[in-house]
């Protein structure tokens, strides 16, 4: 069965919300949760996550919070950490992995971190059996995808289009898909631009989608928290219906 992973703003609108958010999502489809880390520049996302970030922020959003939430959820879910790199620096990846571990967190995932710079804290990864999720692009070589997906875990996520996340642009992504299995028996799963209307055409010949401003752009909605909880579980069990018809 193919895949779905939803990514969702830690503690927007706050952090209960983000802890009933992911239990319900899970009920209803979702195999993995992103829990997104606020950053006052995320250069790969799109108005809406970059809004959400923002009010997370103004709401008060600190670090501790992502714990908080990791703290009650991570055992009973597969959790990932999605953020800048800079919000994992600064909290000291040596203390920082074996909490993560600690908390039942399956591992993490870094759009501004190349490749190259990820070897340098792949032991540390290792030693605490977290998962950093590699990136392909659609202008990534053959021998570029070798190199990245040579040591892949979890999944490899294929990024639709150069862009940013939520603009809905479409590719053909056959070729891209197939360049990398043709390198990897680690599932590919695609992002950027999925949502209720494009992720069974996205998922074709992929394992799993990865659905993000569909679901925050619900959660910046002027509806209840019930409201918002209702229609993304609606959302989600549509695509994962979807992509597995």
């Amino acid at each position: 069965m193919k895949q779905l992973v939803a990514y969702i703003t830690t503690a927007f609108p706050e952090k209960n919300f983000t802890k009933d958010l992911a239990y319900e999502l899970t009920s209803n489809g979702v195999d993995t949760i992103e829990l997104g880390i606020p950053f006052s520049d995320p250069v790969a996302d799109g108005p809406l996550i970059e809004e959400a970030n923002h009010l997370s922020l103004e709401n008060g959003f600190r670090f501790n919070d992502l714990i908080e939430v990791s703290s009650e959820i991570a055992k009973e879910l597969d959790i990932l950490w999605m953020g800048y790199f800079n919000s994992f620096y600064q909290q000291q990846l040596e203390k920082l992995f074996p909490l993560a571990a600690e908390l039942g967190v399956a591992g993490t995932i870094i759009p501004d971190l190349p490749y190259e710079e990820t070897l340098k804290y792949q032991e540390l990864f290792r030693h605490n059996n977290l998962a950093n999720i590699s990136f392909v692009a659609p202008t990534d070589s053959k021998q570029r995808i070798e190199t990245i997906t040579k040591n892949a875990q979890k999944f490899i996520y294929m990024v639709a289009y150069t862009g940013i996340t939520g603009s809905g642009k479409d590719e053909n992504l056959e070729p891209f898909i197939r360049n990398i299995k043709a390198a990897t028996n680690t599932p590919v799963f695609v992002g950027f631009g999925v949502n209720e209307k494009t992720a069974k055409a996205k998922a074709k010949d992929a394992d799993g989608v990865i659905v993000g401003s569909a679901f925050i752009k619900i959660l910046l909605q002027n509806t209840t928290y019930s409201q918002k909880i209702k229609k993304c579980c609606n959302i989600a069990s549509l695509i994962k219906e979807e992509i597995n018809s």
